[in-house]
Formats: C-alpha cells, sequence, structure tokens
C-alpha cells in the first residue's frame, strides 16, 4: 500500500520531465515522467513522482470532506 497526496501542477520544466506542484502552503519540483501532466492538472504524488492525474471534481470532493473532518 502506498500513500499519495494531490498537488495541482503550477509549471513546466526541464524540458517536460518536472513539474512544480502546489501542494496548497507548499511548492515542491517533481517527476513527471510517468503522466501527461500539464498547468492546471491535478496529480497524485508519491516519492517525488507523479503517479495519477485526478479530475478536478474528485478534488474538490477529497478537500471539501477534509475540511469537514477537520471542523468536527
Amino acid at each position: 500500500m502506498c500513500l499519495s497526496i494531490q498537488g495541482k501542477v503550477i509549471e513546466l520544466k526541464d524540458n517536460r520531465k518536472f513539474a512544480q506542484v502546489d501542494f496548497g502552503n507548499v511548492k515542491k519540483d517533481i517527476n513527471i515522467e510517468l503522466v501527461k501532466a500539464n498547468p492546471g492538472d491535478y496529480v497524485l504524488v508519491h516519492a517525488g513522482f507523479a503517479i495519477e492525474i485526478v479530475d478536478e471534481k474528485d478534488i474538490k470532493k477529497n478537500i471539501d470532506m477534509l475540511n469537514e473532518l477537520k471542523s468536527s
């Protein structure tokens, strides 16, 4: 089992091998060679690699659920 975290691709770097990904308050350079991500896409990241592109609707559901848990 692996744990991944969602983030939004901000900009592509190094000939599309890396991207700056925004995880809320933290921005990191992530390897995106496993997926065809573009700026504005949401990705799941594990161990410094984007492993999947995720639909924005699903991301918003996750964020709403986490905010609900946070407020309880």
